[in-house]
């Protein structure tokens, strides 16, 4: 199976194409991805699935990698949601492992590239090696100020906005304050990513055309690319590809 991978990647590297500039200072912030199609690209080539999954990690470092080099000062990755441990449990298992085998490979990297490493997302349920590698990502990259990579792992939209209300409502009780003074940026002070602001650019692969849960709140005013390549054929030429439809948007954030 490592002997195929190492073939589709040079087939890959052999294809890439040069593309247009793009505008250096009109760089989204915040970019998040959804990053769909693993399984799929795994199936075309007669692979295991997870051999899609290991593809997809690879990728991961190169996204990582260009992003910084670009600017983008947060890229969020869908990487498991909470609907995902409804899969079969060798592919959980083989997906709970690939943190540890992503960041236990690529951390003196990220180190070195001043990334911040961030996890949105809860940490019940997940086992102690995975948690083990976040935390230690975590720590070791904690006063790095470039670029942030946010694991959106083990997440669900739904519930985060959920337990942010419960939180809020708290505050009612607690602390004496009114319903009214209840405002969206009251709540969104109790969700998971209070500290980043909201993406400006949301990627899906794949070719599916739907947010699976991810950041309902928000995503209210980000643009939407979607692509019908399949995550682990997602190259540094895909993502600016993404980035120059985006620059050719107008943002009126409901306004003229």
């Amino acid at each position: 199976m490592l002997k195929r991978l190492a073939e589709l990647r040079k087939q890959k590297t052999n294809s890439i194409r040069t593309v247009d500039e793009i505008d250096k200072d009109n760089i989204p912030k915040h970019i998040a991805i959804i990053m769909d199609g693993n399984g799929r690209w795994a199936k075309k080539r007669g692979l295991p699935r997870i051999a899609g999954h290991r593809e997809g990690m690879n990728v991961v470092r190169k996204i990582v990698k260009h992003a910084n080099h670009l600017g983008v000062e947060v890229l969020t990755l869908y990487a498991f949601s909470t609907e995902n441990w409804k899969r079969p449990k060798g592919e959980v298992d083989f997906l709970m492992r690939l943190p540890e085998l992503f960041l236990n490979k690529e951390l003196p990297e990220l180190i070195k590239e001043n990334v911040k490493v961030r996890l949105t997302g809860t940490k019940e349920n997940l086992p102690i090696h995975t948690l083990r590698a976040i935390d230690k990502a975590i720590k070791d990259t904690e006063d790095n100020n470039g670029l942030i990579l946010n694991f959106a792992l083990n997440y669900g939209s739904r519930s985060e906005i959920i337990e942010a209300v419960k939180k809020l409502y708290s505050t009612i009780d607690n602390e004496g304050t009114s319903i009214d003074d209840i405002t969206e940026e009251s709540l969104a002070k109790y969700l998971m990513t209070s500290e980043l602001d909201d993406p400006d650019l949301l990627i899906r692969t794949s070719g599916e055309i739907r947010l699976s849960n991810f950041m309902l709140w928000q995503l209210a005013y980000t643009e939407f690319w979607f692509t019908e390549v399949l995550w682990p054929d997602f190259s540094e030429e895909s993502l600016e590809e993404a980035i120059r439809v985006y620059q050719n948007r107008a943002r009126r954030y409901g306004g003229l």
